[in-house]
């Protein structure tokens, strides 16, 4: 029983309503199919058996004009045994004539049956359009709507991608703050030895700024053609700034 209730499930989850009504509706055609070959098959019987009527009843004729002839000739044995075999053959025309007329009402309920069976296939067939239609569009708004709500199978698995990269983006800005932190502390030593600490920056900055205003102070100096220079800062007394030009040190940048 549980067997029976697990396999029903998995059916009823893969079953297609609209296949099923496809399957059906080709079951009876092919049913429609069987009844017309049947009455093809009483008709051809039928026919067959008219045939044999008109032949044997042509035969019954001739005995008949036979036996006439005979007796106008005086042959009344020869009038007798041509009426004997017609009344043989009258037999048999009888015989078949009831075989006739049964072939008749059989084939008769057959085609009305085959009528019946086509208006009640066309009827399927209207309905069988009908519900696949309504189906269909049923499934399409269903999935519309799973769609907009963020419930159907498509849309979670998108939903659960976009988290995974969100949280993988997280992670990964979080390790690059958490790196750059520890290389500005010194905490991680930089193994090129290009990386430098908050205070070498910092005197490499002043150093490179002195050099700039000594080379400054010592341009205007020759532009100004030996006139006294402002006092360089480093210490250094208003005397010493007012040297010539030729005995001025040179300030070259390192």
């Amino acid at each position: 029983m549980i067997f029976r209730a697990k396999a029903n499930k998995a059916l009823d989850r893969a079953e297609d309503p609209r296949e099923t009504l496809d399957y059906s509706y080709q079951k009876q055609l092919e049913l429609l199919q069987k009844v017309r070959r049947g009455v093809a098959d009483v008709a051809t019987s039928r026919k067959r058996l008219e045939l044999q009527l008109n032949d044997l009843q042509k035969k019954s004729s001739t005995y008949e004009d036979q036996g006439r002839k005979a007796l106008a000739l005086g042959r009344e044995d020869l009038a007798r045994e041509a009426l004997s075999r017609r009344a043989a053959l009258q037999q048999q025309v009888t015989d078949l004539e009831a075989q006739h007329t049964q072939l008749q009402g059989e084939e008769e309920k057959l085609t009305l049956a085959s009528q019946r069976l086509q208006a009640k296939v066309d009827a399927f067939r209207t309905k069988k359009e009908t519900i696949k239609a309504t189906y269909t569009a049923a499934q399409a708004q269903t999935q519309i709507g799973e769609a907009f709500s963020g419930i159907s199978e498509e849309m979670g698995d998108v939903g659960m991608a976009i988290q995974r990269a969100e949280d993988k983006t997280e992670q990964l800005r979080a390790r690059a703050g958490a790196l750059d932190e520890l290389m500005a502390s010194g905490a991680l030593d930089d193994p090129s030895g290009l990386g430098k600490d908050d205070l070498q920056a910092e005197l490499d900055r002043l150093s490179g700024g002195s050099d700039v205003e000594l080379e400054l102070q010592r341009m205007k100096a020759e532009l100004s053609g030996g006139s006294s220079t402002p006092a360089i800062e480093g210490g250094q007394n208003g005397q010493d700034a007012q040297a010539q030009p030729q005995d001025r040190p040179r300030f070259d940048k390192q």
